[in-house]
């Protein structure tokens, strides 16, 4: 079964949004309703997968129980320094025990550079419990004030 194409809104086409997500270094706000019923916003590594967002979590993190009564989420990339651009949306959350170790690898790599970082070795110390966290989105937005600024 192929999976449905996100509903695109935003003056970016779908390859300027694929473009950005795969080339922007920062990491994603994801919004998730919290076990207490008030709104959680957490940053998340993330690489994208074409317009798919595939961070790693821990098992037992607050993110991973959200998620797991309630597998959506809001999410926005974009930086906090003008020009501003980015892209938010809505996805559908699925976790994956299997796949989070190479994840992390490929997280490390994209934001220190290195697996061989103090923080690398630190995190790869428990890697084989990490899950995968894939945001599937239903609704990209896309805005850009470059050259309004």
């Amino acid at each position: 079964m192929v999976a449905a194409l996100p509903q695109l809104r935003g003056p970016w086409s779908a390859e300027t949004v694929s473009d950005f997500l795969a080339e922007t270094v920062i990491p994603m706000r994801i919004a998730v309703d919290s076990l207490s019923g008030w709104p959680l916003v957490l940053s998340v590594w993330f690489v994208a997968d074409g317009m798919e967002l595939v961070g790693a979590i821990r098992p037992d993190s607050m993110l991973a129980r959200c998620l797991r009564r309630r597998p959506v989420c809001g999410f926005e990339v974009a930086a906090d320094v003008p020009p501003y651009m980015g892209v938010r949306g809505r996805a559908d959350v699925d976790l994956d025990e299997g796949a989070g170790a190479a994840i992390l690898d490929r997280l490390l790599v994209r934001y220190t550079g290195s697996l061989d970082t103090p923080l690398g070795r630190r995190l790869r110390t428990r890697r084989e419990d990490e899950l995968c966290l894939r945001l599937r989105p239903s609704l990209l937005v896309s805005w850009d004030y470059r050259k309004r600024m």
